[in-house]
């Protein structure tokens, strides 16, 4: 529970701007219940800032709700503010030098995770009852972890994005936060469409090797043990196997170069035209992406579509993957940038699967080390989305 002798602001989640009227549905399915908004979607009578100064200074007053934000109001929740993101949603620290560093509700001495950081942070601080945030390369996933909550990324394209700015289109979704399964499910109701897999109770659950060896020792023992349970309460069965004939180096290159170069082809004429200010590593980030060429976007994409062919025809009606949403807890907010990039390369390689296979990922945060969370996922086909959040009420029990 947050302090509750401390103001709002304490928790560095929510924009300061002033306040302005949103109607919400005076009853619905979520009705009583409040939600944050990432500062990248539109919402009527604010600004979009997108993390950074001249954004916000380029946005003007927004006349039109993004369409996930109309969902929602139009379902009955009660919108209480915009939350902080990571420079234009190009980091996964949850630090962003123009605007700080959210309190992560779990653990105050470590980072959120970005780039959705304000959204969990709000969530985990009890500020309000679920969040929007956009899930590129693990924006949802990695705070989701770090925070303790529940969290999906949806299939890609499941949820609309309109009214959100790009940040990789052929890899950005909308996904959303919550404290608890129920909650999580509830929302996906008002989002989400009918499945389109017919995945209830998985028969088997895999685990993927090329994953799996680059576990971190300690991760890897809550992990498994986690599993286990989780493989009982489902009476699944646990297989150890590959998932893809690319090795992770090949499948990670995949996903960063498809990023930057559509990162850049999206934003990069912005970046230049008005001299934009950014954080150094989301600046070095930007540098690099200026560099992908057309050439290495086309082979990324080629090991793109053979890595979501192999993985279709592994992912049927009976089978999840299981992985740890992160390779760690959060990091101290306490360590140096460089470590903090270091940290997002590793994570990148694990939560690549989703982002590139476009297929849904529920993280639960049912793990921990030494008394910090770590979130536990499942990965389904495509347009299993609801099964996903059915059976994250299941295992939470």
């Amino acid at each position: 529970m947050p302090d509750t002798a401390q103001p709002r602001s304490f928790y560095r989640c929510f924009v300061p701007y002033p306040d302005a009227k949103v109607r919400h549905a005076p009853d619905g399915p979520l009705s009583g219940l409040s939600f944050g908004v990432k500062d990248l979607f539109d919402v009527e009578g604010y600004p979009t800032g997108c993390g950074n100064p001249h954004m916000l200074a380029l946005s003007g007053v927004k006349g039109v709700n993004a369409t996930a934000v109309n969902m929602l109001l139009n379902a009955g929740a009660r919108f209480v503010g915009k939350t902080h993101t990571d420079e234009l949603a190009f980091s996964m620290t949850g630090k962003n030098v123009h605007f700080g560093i959210p309190v992560n509700g779990a653990a105050p001495d470590r980072v959120c995770g970005g780039s959705s950081s304000g959204s969990a942070s709000a969530v985990s601080n009890r500020l309000c009852s679920f969040a929007i945030g956009t899930d590129t390369g693990g924006s949802v996933r990695a705070p989701s972890s770090h925070c303790g909550l529940y969290g999906l990324r949806p299939t890609h394209g499941g949820v609309s994005l309109e009214g959100c700015m790009p940040l990789s289109p052929s890899l950005d979704a909308c996904g959303w936060f919550a404290r608890d399964a129920k909650t999580l499910s509830l929302v996906g109701g008002t989002l989400l469409g009918a499945d389109s897999s017919t995945l209830s109770t998985p028969r088997d659950i895999v685990v993927p090797l090329e994953f799996e060896s680059e576990l971190r020792p300690h991760t890897a023992a809550v992990f498994f043990d986690t599993l286990a349970r989780v493989a009982a309460r489902l009476g699944a069965n646990v297989y150890r196997k590959r998932i893809s004939t690319h090795s992770v180096d090949a499948l990670c290159d995949a996903f960063r170069h498809i990023q930057g170069f559509e990162a850049w082809r999206g934003l990069g004429h912005l970046l230049d035209e008005h001299h934009f200010q950014l954080g150094e590593t989301v600046r070095d980030r930007f540098d690099w992406s200026r560099g992908v060429t057309s050439a290495q976007y086309e082979t990324a994409s080629e090991t793109r579509a053979k890595f979501d062919n192999g993985l279709a025809n592994l992912l049927d009606d009976n089978t999840v993957i299981a992985v740890p949403s992160m390779p760690d807890v959060a990091p101290l907010i306490s360590v140096t940038d460089s470590e903090l990039d270091a940290y997002r390369f590793e994570a990148i390689r694990l939560l690549c699967v989703s982002g590139l296979s476009g297929c849904p990922q529920v993280s639960m945060p049912i793990m921990q080390i030494q008394g910090i969370p770590l979130g536990f996922s499942l990965i389904g086909p495509r347009g299993s989305d609801t099964a996903l959040l059915s059976l994250a009420v299941t295992i939470s029990g």
